[in-house]
């Protein structure tokens, strides 16, 4: 499977997401699996790539958590979690996204 974390520099939630997505890995097995950084800098490379916020997961290409609409742009995103809105999904859903 092939992880890239989106994310760009003003948004410090993406370590955050990291750390919770290595966890996640862990818990499914794939502990040794690698996470591919992807900084994006600018308007025009949001757009190009399709990055609606900092961060975004991808696995395989897909975001697991993607909303209809969501327009390409340089701005912090927000989950909704069972515990409320939130700047990166919860170890549970990271679980089950990758085990879909």
């Amino acid at each position: 499977m092939r992880i890239v974390l989106q994310y760009f520099d003003n948004c410090p939630n993406w370590v955050e997401a990291e750390a919770i997505l290595r966890d996640a890995l862990a818990a499914v097995g794939a502990a040794d699996a690698r996470i591919e950084r992807q900084r994006v800098e600018t308007v025009a490379e949001a757009i190009a790539v399709g990055f609606v916020g900092s961060p975004t997961i991808l696995l395989d290409g897909r975001d697991p958590f993607g909303v209809e609409g969501a327009e390409p742009g340089l701005a912090c995103r927000i989950y909704a979690t069972p515990s409320g809105w939130r700047g990166s999904p919860t170890l549970e859903q990271l679980v089950a996204a990758l085990n879909t």
